[in-house]
């Protein structure tokens, strides 16, 4: 490999790894908003029940 080919394979792994931990966090926001959701919409005994029955 020359310099310029490794050069290139270090920002393709250095974009992969960037885009790996955006993934990650994204991925987490999506589970905290998922277990938020599901929080709201169960009644006071744990059973799912929709905002106009509350």
């Amino acid at each position: 490999m020359d310099a310029s080919m490794m050069k290139r394979l270090k920002e393709l792994e250095d974009e992969n790894r960037r885009l790996k931990k955006m993934y990650a966090e994204e991925k987490l926001k999506a589970n905290i908003r998922e277990e938020a959701l599901a929080k709201k919409w169960q009644g006071h005994r744990g059973e799912k029940r929709w905002p106009s029955e509350l």
